[in-house]
């Protein structure tokens, strides 16, 4: 699959607007692998990703890979920032920071996502910025001169993205989370339709920052397990945290991973709000359907898999073709509350 933003990030190093020497440090922030990597082969990279297939794609690659990282003085950093304006500004400053005096910093953004004000963002921040553009993405970059730097800016920015309490302090989120600052109309109403009997190990696809999972553990009395899965680990980390009033009653164990390469098993029951988007806009029922074949190969014969969706999503066939029933609880507010039982022959 194509990645634009991440072809176009790399052309200042390609079209030698800017030199790297052999050798040179280099961090990537929400680094994505492709093939466009092949121009940092001769530098010693630190890929920064949070974001489990990403991460996954990239050790295989060969990439040395972290969920983050303190370390600084990088000769340059690149950086593909997320779309929520806050976590973009956050992630430019940890980029300006971690840049040594002298150092690239390179950022890109489609234009459709805010590339326009990433470039003001950058000369705001460091004093002026470069561009090229291409791919309908625009990359921007410039060397940090500390004497050019806005320090208070930087400062100011670099926080941004840190956990806070949110819904009046009933739960610790951050942005750049999904819904991070409000409770998702999807999953409260998959919550509300969750019956009082589901018992046993159970499991939460897609946890986020816990909301579906605490509904799960405040209705059903009889759970005796619940693994928390999140392919974003700043979103687990704030699961668990959200989770832990819980941990003394029932065990739960936060599971950071991509859903859609299997889960463990067997579970009495699963709930799940599938994502539908990875990088860029681009709806992606794929990664709903890979929920759907996970659920179904992770549970026991018998289980229950109770999901919600946007109404247009098209998941019924996947789920008849790995489910021997498949109930609709509810069609309200353009979403689809599903019930599937999988086969207790195994199906």
């Amino acid at each position: 699959m194509s990645d634009p933003a991440l072809e176009t990030l790399l052309l200042p190093l390609e079209t030698e607007a800017v030199e790297l020497a052999p050798g040179a440090k280099v961090l990537f922030l929400r680094a994505r692998a492709g093939r466009e990597l092949a121009a940092l082969q001769d530098q010693e990279t630190l890929c920064v990703q949070s974001f489990a297939p990403d991460r996954d794609a990239l050790v295989k690659a060969g990439f040395r890979v972290e969920a983050e990282t303190d370390e600084d003085g990088f000769d340059a950093v690149l950086l593909l920032p997320g779309r929520q304006r806050q976590e973009a500004r956050a992630q430019l400053a940890k980029a300006v920071s971690s840049a040594r005096e002298g150092g690239l910093v390179i950022a890109c953004a489609p234009n459709t996502e805010g590339a326009k004000t990433l470039e003001s963002d950058l000369a705001d921040l460091m004093g002026g910025s470069e561009k090229l553009s291409k791919n309908k993405c625009r990359v921007v970059w410039h060397r940090v001169a500390a004497d050019a730097l806005n320090r208070e800016l930087l400062e100011d920015w670099r926080a941004l993205d840190a956990p806070r309490p949110v819904l009046e302090g009933s739960y610790i989120s951050r942005p750049g989370i999904f819904a991070w600052d409000r409770i998702d109309p999807a999953s409260k109403l998959l919550a509300g339709l969750l019956p009082e009997t589901l018992k046993g190990r159970g499991a939460d696809l897609g946890t986020g920052f816990g909301y579906l999972a605490r509904a799960v553990l405040q209705k059903a009395p009889k759970l005796t397990t619940l693994d928390l899965y999140e392919a974003e680990k700043r979103a687990l980390d704030l699961a668990e945290q959200n989770l832990a009033a819980f941990k003394g009653q029932k065990p739960l164990t936060g599971i950071w991973s991509d859903v859609t390469k299997g889960i463990d098993g067997p579970y009495d029951f699963i709930v799940s709000n599938p994502p539908f988007h990875q990088a860029g806009r681009a709806e992606r029922s794929d990664v709903g359907q890979g929920f759907i074949r996970a659920a179904a190969a992770g549970l026991r014969p018998g289980g229950d898999f109770y999901m919600v969706a946007n109404r247009h999503l098209p998941y019924e066939k996947t789920l008849g073709e790995v489910f021997a029933t498949v109930i609709q609880l509810a069609d309200e507010g353009g979403y689809k509350v599903i019930r599937a039982v999988k086969a207790k022959g195994g199906r």
